[in-house]
């Protein structure tokens, strides 16, 4: 073989060499950060959920405070 073509093939192989490292560690990096929002997600929804129950919770002392206590609207009385 040609010097030329002994560069031509090591260039060659070089590249694509290089190509495929590249490729793997830019999947590597996608999954992680995939992976990286599903855990985001379940963190929102976890939250979410200790909201809901809060809210919930605070209707359901407003219900039973209204039931023994006399709630205004803040607006004063017509005369």
């Amino acid at each position: 073989m040609s010097r030329a073509a002994k560069l031509t093939l090591a260039g060659s192989t070089i590249i694509a060499g290089g190509t495929i490292i590249f490729v793997h560690y830019a999947q590597q990096a996608e999954k992680t950060a995939m992976h990286a929002g599903v855990v985001r997600d379940i963190e929102q929804q976890r939250v979410k959920k200790e909201r809901l129950a809060d809210f919930e919770m605070q209707r359901a002392l407003e219900e039973e405070y209204r039931k023994v206590q006399k709630v205004s609207d803040g607006e004063e009385p017509k005369t």
